[in-house]
């Protein structure tokens, strides 16, 4: 198999999370959506004095990945079915044996999972919303997806590797392009 296009379908299975991810900072600077669900999660509450997650931890946030990374699985499948585009097969995952909504669901579950357990650790670490967490604030999502998806699915080592890897890039030149665009404060 060809290494190029293993990585492809890789990037095309996990693109939904990458898009939930990108979501709460969009919705949240451009857009009037759900503006009365902008409230903390965690209601402000503190953990042995700390914040539980934060305040820019928001349940439109979530709302808007679970939405985002939901609708953009449904789009990515129809478009790999009407073109039997055959990806899935390459990274172990029978689309014939699957049901779309709920794989996309499961997907912007993990990366919310992911996205608020890591807030949750850098609140105990006295880190402010937006400090540097490196490596994890990259690929937060991606090891949330992990624990959602490996029971379910068991991809492959090389699989998961490889999201990470790429996540990990990726994530990096997409927030220094949304920082220099003003989209959001971090540059992680």
């Amino acid at each position: 198999m060809d290494f190029a296009l293993y990585i492809a379908a890789c990037l095309y299975f996990f693109f939904p999370a990458y898009m939930a991810n990108a979501a709460p900072p969009l919705v949240a600077n451009h857009s009037k959506l759900f503006v009365d669900l902008a409230k903390p999660i965690d209601s402000n509450y503190k953990f042995f004095g700390k914040p539980l997650l934060g305040n820019h931890k928001t349940w439109r946030g979530v709302l808007s990945e679970l939405i985002v990374g939901t609708g953009c699985f449904q789009v990515l499948f129809v478009i790999h079915e009407i073109f039997h585009l055959n990806l899935y097969k390459l990274i172990g995952f029978d689309p014939y044996l699957i049901n779309p909504l709920l794989v996309g669901l499961l997907i912007s579950v993990g990366a919310v999972l992911g996205d608020l357990f890591f807030a949750f650790i850098k609140r105990r670490f006295n880190f402010k919303p937006g400090q540097a967490f490196i490596p994890f604030d990259q690929i937060n999502y991606c090891l949330g997806c992990f624990v959602v998806l490996q029971p379910i699915y068991g991809f492959s080592v090389v699989f998961w590797c490889v999201l990470i890897l790429l996540t990990f890039l990726i994530h990096i030149v997409f927030n220094r392009v949304g920082y220099n665009l003003g989209l959001h404060k971090a540059k992680w």
